[in-house]
């Protein structure tokens, strides 16, 4: 690398997952940068058929457009008895707008009710494109499961409730965040990229 990282953007309006990246950065001497930092408010095209070409699509748009190193994330969850779905299309599975998290969940246990076969993964990609390279490098995270019968827990978001990880007999949502944190497809996929920009120093 023929420059100092000293500054990266995540290509996210998640003021969550932000904080928790600049945790995981800090004393690294990277600074990690907001959308809002750089004066990005557009609304990012995600219109890849597949998790890895979202997450490539969002931080390509502010390399070119802002010309600083950046990187970006999608997830999915991958259900073996549907074929791999809803994949790139967990956040709006029900139809419309929105991410109406209770609607898909009630669409994802009608699709498997009656199926013996409950495995499922949640799968993150982050793309991360540098400045004096320009070609997007990819990490990915998984985490392996299965999908209950019905809701349990109240905390986290999208499809907690509702997935239960390898080797726990909680879900996501039981868990709490501390622990999900720890052991999540985006937490497996951020370890891989922060090693990463230590060592891009």
């Amino acid at each position: 690398m023929n420059y100092e990282l000293t500054k990266v953007v995540f290509a996210t309006n998640n003021k969550n997952k932000l904080a928790e990246i600049r945790e995981m950065l800090a004393g690294s001497g990277i600074e990690v940068l907001s959308l809002a930092d750089i004066g990005c408010h557009a609304d990012i095209p995600e219109t890849s058929p597949t998790i890895e070409g979202n997450a490539i699509q969002k931080a390509q748009y502010v390399f070119d457009n802002y010309h600083i190193s950046c990187f970006a994330d999608d997830t999915g969850l991958e259900v073996t008895a549907l074929g791999g779905a809803p994949g790139v299309y967990s956040a709006r599975y029900a139809g419309g707008e929105g991410h109406d998290s209770e609607a898909n969940m009630a669409k994802l246990l009608g699709e498997l009710n009656g199926k013996s076969d409950r495995s499922a993964q949640f799968r993150t990609a982050i793309a991360l494109i540098l400045e004096g390279d320009g070609e997007p490098k990819l990490f990915e995270g998984i985490v392996k499961g299965e999908i209950i019968t019905e809701k349990r827990g109240g905390e986290g978001f999208g499809y907690d409730p509702i997935f239960r990880p390898e080797g726990y007999d909680k879900t996501f949502a039981e868990l709490g965040h501390e622990i999900k944190n720890k052991i999540s497809h985006r937490a497996r996929a951020v370890i891989k990229l922060v090693e990463y920009l230590k060592n891009a120093r």
